[in-house]
């Protein structure tokens, strides 16, 4: 039975282009997530290959086990704000986050920061999907291996048996996509105490094998106290980059929540899991020098290493549950809710999904993962540029301009007197504070990639801290703006149809 206020949204004239039943705010029978729950989706997130790779990452740059580990749990602290933040409207109206944009860009205005996140979402849905089938990979036979459909073609970037194992996870985990939100609810949950008993196995596994953490916590810093410092910042910005896409339509999870509480315990997981799982990938890449007399970051290759057939299925079934739920919550959800709010009546969630999941192969996500450097530096720290300015904005606009106030009624209407509808729908200010804050990121972004040879140090440093500079001019300026505009009276919207959520 829907609950009243569903049917009073029900009774109102929303215009048939902006809504759609994925797009509808939730009622109080949608609202099933608990803290646990909200807290196994973390769990779910956070263990993966690309969380362990990037512990590794920190050390083999010369960072000490201690410095890596506190670089990545500080920069998960100061995401969780932002975090809870940004999931407050979703769990208080049920709106996800291609709506919520629409109250600060404006009703048009919505598809360029839904559409950016979307595009950095299938970029990430290749790469993890790219890792799943190297884990399908490891598990054919040497003689398969070492063919010659093994061999590296030139025009394809990889080999066709590589790119063939790629295909057939990719089609694998379409069968979860199409299940929608309740699947990937009940896959999350289900997954959550899997991934950790795994993940404690391994880490059982490398302490036994190699006679403690005793190497592991030997390593020292290779790097002086300005070259750490030099370091830490663009790895910080790294960190909370690798999540701050989440950070931006966590909506999209929270409205489905049970209460602010049960969503802010659950987001509370996000800096425990990581820097706990930060601990095994530490751990564990560092016994390997003592077990086989090489460092393995690589934990595909690893497991490769392991040996025993019931060992590899063991651990392929893993990485394999680890990339699915990381790979369906983080980078199917967002790209596809934002393709629904471009055009209600055509698309659906499972088409949205099916789209990205095609876009995730246009990435050739073998190329972003060529080397560490590219990964971490130039993928992570470059898109940031990107999010960080369409969060800051989003927040200005919910809290400060209009202290949490929405009206579900004008988000869901295109009439020219509606409270989002600004300039034939689009807020020019928040367009123009998201432009300035990502253009002086690009002199840097393009002396990362090797188009530009030489930039001024100053952009240098701005590329470093892409998320914080984005983040904070943005939303200043963005802030400025529409005070002087007289926007900030718009909190004094009353609207009829707030669910009973705080």
């Amino acid at each position: 039975m829907a609950s009243s206020s569903q049917l009073q949204f029900d009774d109102l004239d929303s215009d048939p282009t902006l809504i759609n039943d994925d797009l509808r705010p939730t009622n109080s029978d949608q609202r099933t997530f608990s803290g646990l729950e909200m807290a196994s989706l973390w769990v779910g997130l956070v263990v993966g290959v690309p969380s362990y790779y990037l512990a590794g990452s920190l050390v083999d740059l010369g960072m000490s086990w201690w410095q890596g580990i506190a670089t990545v749990v500080v920069a998960n602290i100061i995401l969780l704000f932002p975090l809870v933040l940004t999931g407050h409207p979703g769990t208080r109206y049920g709106i996800p986050f291609p709506v919520l944009a629409r109250s600060s860009f404006g009703i048009r205005g919505a598809h360029i920061p839904t559409l950016l996140r979307a595009l950095v979402g299938c970029g990430w849905y290749g790469i993890e999907t790219w890792i799943g089938g190297e884990a399908i990979f490891l598990l054919l036979p040497k003689a398969i291996k070492e063919s010659l459909v093994s061999r590296p073609v030139s025009w394809l970037g990889t080999s066709p048996l590589e790119f063939a194992c790629f295909i057939t996870f990719w089609v694998a985990q379409l069968g979860i996509v199409w299940k929608g939100m309740d699947g990937i609810r009940e896959l999350e949950k289900y997954s959550a105490p899997i991934l950790i008993f795994l993940t404690s196995c391994l880490l059982i596994w490398s302490y036994v094998k190699a006679g403690g953490f005793s190497h592991m916590l030997s390593l020292s810093s290779r790097l002086s106290s300005s070259e750490f410092w030099s370091l830490f910042f663009p790895s910080l910005t790294a960190n909370i980059s690798f999540w701050a896409t989440l950070a931006l339509n966590i909506p999209d999870f929270t409205r489905y929540a049970k209460s602010q509480r049960d969503q802010i315990i659950g987001q509370s997981g996000l800096p425990i899991f990581m820097g706990a799982f930060t601990f095994v990938g530490l751990a564990v890449t560092s016994s390997t020098k003592v077990i086989f007399g090489n460092v393995i970051s690589n934990p595909i290759q690893l497991l490769g290493q392991i040996g025993g057939v019931f060992t590899k299925i063991l651990s392929i079934f893993g990485i394999s549950l680890a990339i699915v739920t990381t790979n369906i919550a983080a980078n199917v959800v967002a790209p596809a809710n934002a393709l629904v709010n471009l055009s209600p009546s055509y698309f659906t969630f499972r088409k949205g999904a099916l789209l990205t999941a095609l876009l995730g192969i246009a990435f050739q996500p073998w190329r972003l993962l060529q080397s560490s450097e590219s990964f971490v530096y130039t993928w992570l720290v470059g898109y940031s540029a990107l999010l960080g300015p369409i969060g800051s904005i989003i927040l200005v606009d919910y809290y400060l301009i209009r202290r949490a106030n929405l009206s579900i009624k004008d988000l869901y209407s295109l009439n020219p007197g509606g409270a989002y509808y600004y300039s034939g729908g689009y807020n020019l200010a928040a367009i123009g504070a998201l432009i300035i804050g990502i253009l002086p990121v690009i002199p840097g972004f393009l002396q990362k990639v090797g188009i530009l040879s030489r930039v001024p140090n100053a952009y240098t440093i701005i590329y470093n801290n892409a998320w914080f500079f984005s983040f904070f001019s943005a939303g200043i300026l963005y802030w400025i703006i529409s005070s002087f505009k007289g926007n900030q009276n718009s909190h004094q919207l009353k609207d009829p149809l707030l669910p009973n959520i705080p």
